[in-house]
């Protein structure tokens, strides 16, 4: 099942198509408000606006400052969203604060504790890169 959580609300996606629509206007590329709605939507690695609007307004939200829980490296954890920045494709990078450290050492005789990690992660909030064992490196789920 596919949790999408990093989408903008819509009010902010439609500002940003405004945007794009009026930087086009100022090198002389004329679209229309739907041109740019769409192609905001496929920036965001979606076909067209209507799929963008319905992902968007059916997901929980990621933004700076929001609880979220998961696991980093095999380990659960919980903290706050530091960072968060749109990468191409739908994906993010995002920056975590762990409310307490989480060993990423897995023998017992060391250990290495991280509290703040920064990864890119898909729109199901799972990183493309994985450990050893195949599982995603970090996956992230908001809290409440």
């Amino acid at each position: 099942m596919t949790h999408n959580m990093t989408f903008a609300p819509i009010s902010e996606l439609k500002a940003q198509a405004k945007r794009l629509r009026a930087r086009l206007h100022e090198t002389g590329q004329e679209i229309t408000h739907g041109q740019a709605l769409d192609l905001l939507a496929r920036q965001h690695g979606l076909r067209d606006w209507n799929s963008l609007s319905a992902k968007a307004g059916n997901a929980p939200r990621l933004r700076v400052g929001a609880r979220v829980s998961g696991r980093y490296l095999g380990q659960t954890f919980s903290g706050r969203v530091k960072a968060l920045s749109v990468m191409e494709h739908g994906r993010h990078r995002i920056t975590v604060h762990f409310d307490a450290p989480v060993d990423v050492v897995r023998f017992d005789s060391f250990s290495s504790f991280r509290q703040r990690v920064q990864a890119v992660i898909g729109p199901d909030g799972q990183s493309p890169r994985k450990t050893s064992d195949g599982q995603p490196q970090l996956i992230v789920r908001p809290e409440g």
